[in-house]
């Protein structure tokens, strides 16, 4: 006989909802193990009782076995006495409480197992929409607050059946506290409407008769998990060319959904990473390589040599897609455009009535469903870098008090790999995963930037980053804003006690911290909180010393009142300290926000700042604007609303249109886009870009750089040939810069950030060059190097601040 010993284990962590607790069970009565289990504030509490070794053993398994979506944030025993008389082991009710320590999952694709079951004409799911277990379905879009139980999500008005009920109480059902669980019987259901709203077709018949219209060549708007989508076959050219009109969407690129990988292999380049990334849990738009001969509307992404791909993620895709392969019949390609469903600018609707307003002008018919979309959730973007580095991030166990931290995340002496993954966008299925911070305290909000904007809380050691927002242009992104700041601290259950937001006036965000938040209020450079972004996903400690940040991006409002976005900075948590160390040449934006727009303006304005003659080539884009461009002539030479800027974009704009390859923007990051997409890679010969040392700032001379590439186009030199040197020219400037600063404040870290830093060349290889000098280049893991990264280091900030204020 062993000596009974009995331990109560607190887990923290994503460990509600997720078939954490039969888990359990099932571990307990594998090794006749008494005692119970039960969700509570401060996590999932286990009292367990038996033999030492079996209850050691226990231990082991419980972190060693975890069920696919569980999630270990901290694990806590302590031993009690012995129950005398217990035998046997119970799963109890959630306990109520004020406070906790428990993540909410995200939103996962549906599994191999509920896909059986809507196979099978037997099964009652059969091809039910709405089919899910504890390792798969909805999560984050449907919870209105914690403990996650069925009575705080969407399901509360649905109450189940007897078998239903008879899966949802039994422990060792796959289906055992499933909180979304439901069938044909008790669930939700689909129904198909015209654009008046009139009823069309419901259940089955609905979906074979949205198929039949997709197939037709009609617009459709699918309300899905986190939103609608917009939706049209993608294999037909009038259907895109309507969708684009009718959406105002000119060139940019449409996301496509396919029914598996063989038909994503149709379509583009899949490599074994993208593969992994399309068939996994989450299912995000991957970007892959278009195959030239693919069977797609060429209408899909005429800027670009990539198209974002996902699979289906819900069953109500699976089931769409299996009438679809029957309506467009064995010769038309199985691919359906799956576009946010919103009109330019808006967020994606989220209910019924609001999506029957806003896109009736879009779409001919609609599929609705009666389950409640509670928080509006995007799809994520993501582009695989190749073999070499790191998955995208997941949570990890830590059988202590440390933080979660991604994959691969942490404090490390060589940061040498880069992550096989970038994000674009980070929206359904990472959020509302945290970033793990080296320092903790009070609740710290980041209010994000202008474009692409999310915002932050912090709980403990904790960043919550939310799904992507959009662009703050208008009051009804405004409105989603503050719905998720609310949700946010109402799931998280926090109050913040310090705001950090940018140093521009006008942002909206800005007007919120200073004018509506009533708290302390601490503003951050936007491109010093790129920097501290990166420095938060690596989890970065005050004795690791400085780091150089590179911040390539678009324009940021500076600290000397100019337009930032080619810097090198230096930022030191231990402070924090912050310094400007180098810059990009000074550039002039003829016409302000119109030179954004337009960027034959700014390539303009750096002719006459190297002293060529544009007139001296005509290109084309002259001709095109003879009238603007004579008055941005005389804007320049008297040098009237011309804001100077020192921005990396701004710079790939003004080569672009050179060149001619795009003078006029519809989308933000089209010019460099199709400038780095005509890149000819046999070409080796790199453009000089100086570091000027004399002055402080330092200057990286990328007046030079353009002005190479002015001459060699008046030569006729090809555009392909001249976008290559200019890559080329530019990288090797940034690494010569990156060195000389490092070399003198004595660090070898060098942190890369800012939108730029999404341009596949630069991304790929300006780390190796890095290295290649014996720096150690830091980049993004969890989070886009756009702006979608900037709430996170202004939160990060914050508790930087606090820290160093508390001594």
């Amino acid at each position: 006989m062993h000596e009974s010993l009995r331990r109560r284990i607190i887990v923290t962590g994503q460990v509600q909802g997720v078939g954490f607790r039969p888990f359990v069970y099932r571990l307990a009565l594998e090794r006749g193990l008494s005692g119970s289990v039960r969700n509570a504030p401060q996590g999932v509490i286990i009292d367990i009782q038996g033999p030492g070794r079996d209850v050691e053993a226990f231990a082991r398994d419980l972190t060693e076995k975890l069920p696919p979506l569980a999630r270990i944030l901290s694990l806590q025993a302590s031993d009690l006495p012995p129950v005398t008389g217990e035998t046997a082991f119970a799963i109890g009710t959630s306990a109520p409480g004020t406070g906790h320590n428990v993540l909410i999952s995200p939103d996962v694709a549906i599994c191999a197992n509920c896909l059986a079951d809507m196979a099978d004409p037997a099964n009652r799911r059969y091809r039910y929409p709405f089919t899910n277990c504890t390792d798969c379905g909805p999560r984050y879009t449907i919870t209105r607050s914690i403990p996650y139980d069925r009575a705080t999500t969407s399901m509360a008005c649905f109450p189940m059946c007897p078998e239903c009920a008879a899966e949802y109480a039994d422990p060792l059902n796959r289906r055992f506290h499933a909180q979304p669980n439901a069938c044909p019987v008790c669930g939700p259901k689909v129904w198909l409407t015209d654009a008046s709203g009139a009823t069309l077709a419901e259940h089955d018949p609905a979906l074979a008769a949205l198929a039949r219209e997709l197939a037709a060549g009609r617009i459709a708007a699918i309300k899905g998990l986190g939103g609608f989508h917009l939706a049209c076959d993608a294999g037909h050219d009038d259907a895109v060319a309507t969708l684009r009109q009718r959406k105002s969407r000119p060139s940019k690129p449409f996301a496509v959904m396919v029914p598996d990988l063989d038909a994503a292999q149709r379509i583009g380049d899949v490599t074994r990473d993208a593969a992994g990334l399309l068939s996994g849990s989450v299912r995000p738009i991957v970007l892959v390589p278009t195959r030239a001969d693919g069977p797609l509307s060429r209408l899909i992404g005429p800027d670009t040599r990539e198209t974002g791909v996902m699979l289906p993620y819900t069953p109500l895709h699976h089931v769409l897609f299996e009438h679809l392969s029957q309506a467009l019949g064995p010769d038309r390609v199985l691919a359906l455009v799956m576009t946010s469903g919103n009109a330019g600018g808006e967020p994606i609707c989220l209910g019924n009535r609001e999506a029957l307003a806003r896109l009736s002008g879009i779409a001919d018919v609609f599929l609705f469903h009666n389950r409640d979309i509670l928080v509006r959730t995007d799809d994520s973007v993501v582009r695989p870098h190749g073999p070499r580095g790191m998955t995208p991030p997941e949570m990890t166990v830590r059988v202590d008090d440390s933080a979660v931290r991604p994959h691969g995340q942490g404090p490390s002496p060589d940061a040498a790999s880069a992550p096989a993954v970038q994000f674009l966008r980070r929206a359904r299925g990472y959020t509302p995963s945290p970033v793990a911070l080296p320092v903790s305290g009070p609740c710290v909000l980041g209010t994000g930037p202008h474009l692409k904007c999310t915002l932050c809380l912090t709980k403990a050691d904790q960043a919550f980053v939310s799904q992507h927002i959009g662009d703050m242009e208008n009051l009804e992104t405004l409105a989603f804003y503050r719905e998720m700041l609310a949700h946010l601290r109402d799931i998280l259950r926090v109050t913040p006690e310090m705001v950090v937001c940018d140093l521009h006036p006008d942002y909206l965000t800005t007007r919120l911290a200073l004018e509506e938040l009533g708290l302390p209020v601490t503003r951050l450079q936007h491109h010093f909180a790129h920097i501290h972004a990166v420095l938060a996903e690596h989890a970065w400690r005050p004795e690791a010393g400085p780091v150089l940040g590179l911040a390539l991006d678009g324009t940021g409002y500076g600290g000397d009142g100019t337009l930032w976005g080619g810097e090198c900075l230096l930022v030191d948590v231990r402070g924090p300290v912050h310094e400007r160390l180098g810059h990009f040449s000074p550039m002039r934006l003829p016409g302000g926000e119109a030179a954004i727009r337009e960027p034959w303006r700014i390539a303009l304005g750096m002719l006459a700042d190297v002293g060529q003659k544009a007139r001296t080539f005509r290109p084309p884009w002259l001709e095109e604007n003879e009238k603007a461009a004579a008055v941005v002539a005389v804007m320049l030479e008297k040098n009237l609303n011309c804001p100077v800027s020192t921005s990396c974009g701004r710079l790939f704009d003004a080569v672009s249109a050179l060149l001619g390859v795009c003078a006029r923007i519809d989308h933000e990051g089209q010019a460099a886009i199709r400038l780095e997409m005509i890149q000819d890679h046999a070409e080796t010969r790199a453009y000089a870009c100086p570091v000027l040392t004399d002055s402080s700032p330092a200057v990286l001379d990328t007046r030079t750089l353009f002005d190479q590439a002015a001459s060699d186009f008046s030569r006729g030199i090809p555009a392909p040939a001249i976008s290559r040197r200019f890559h080329l020219g530019l990288m090797d400037g940034l690494t010569r810069l990156a060195g000389i600063m490092a070399e003198a404040r004595g660090t070898r870290h060098v942190a890369l950030s800012g939108g730029s830093m999404q341009n596949r060349t630069l991304a790929r290889e300006l780390p190796d060059r890095l290295r290649g000098l014996g720096l150690s280049p830091l980049v993004h893991m969890a989070l886009p190097p756009g702006d979608g990264c900037i709430s996170l280091g202004q939160a990060a900030y914050g508790l930087w601040t606090r820290a160093a204020l508390s001594g």
